[in-house]
């Protein structure tokens, strides 16, 4: 089992696609990154505490393996712009990889990264040692499955999902 911590923008919409994806065991939205001590959605979306919408991405990397979940990261979002994903916009929302094992993640990360960079693709993503890990308040968790017809997840999640359905269906599970 591997632990890594993704930042994609909003974490309803990372949740919903990790959620999807075989070999992953468990999905916990968070905050992770900021320099206040705390953390919780009011004070992160003010964009004051530097802390990131997260998800903690639990997998077991004998059924995916650590390129392919990043690979999954990549495409489902948008790592080519700073402090924004489509209508979130602020620095809690940047793209980021927390990496939990500096040894057996990093290289993986860089190489990711370095690829798409050789692809002409301007990642911005941000890549750091995991810090503190604040859960995100419950009503945040399994946000997707419990308010499919809310307007925004109606809006940003299914283009996502659809993505990862096409891209990665061997991994759909």
């Amino acid at each position: 089992m591997q632990t890594i911590i993704l930042g994609g923008g909003c974490f309803w919409c990372t949740e919903s696609v990790f959620q999807s994806v075989k070999g992953v065991k468990k999905v916990t939205s968070g905050y992770m990154g900021g320099e206040a001590a705390t953390a919780n959605y009011d004070a992160v979306c003010s964009g004051t505490t530097g802390h990131i919408e997260v998800i903690k991405v639990e997998f077991d990397d004998t059924v995916i393996p650590l390129e392919v979940v990043l690979d999954i990261f990549f495409t489902t979002h948008d790592p080519t712009t700073k402090d924004r994903q489509g209508n979130d916009v602020g620095s809690q929302y940047r793209s980021v990889v927390f990496y939990t094992d500096e040894e057996a993640q990093k290289p993986t990360i860089d190489r990711t990264i370095n690829k798409l960079r050789n692809m002409g693709i301007g990642v911005v993503t941000e890549v750091h040692p995991a810090s503190e890990f604040f859960i995100a308040e419950e009503y945040h968790q399994d946000f997707y499955n419990k308010n499919p017809n809310q307007g925004y997840c109606q809006f940003a999640i299914p283009p996502k999902l659809s993505k990862l359905r096409k891209e990665f269906k061997e991994y759909v599970g």
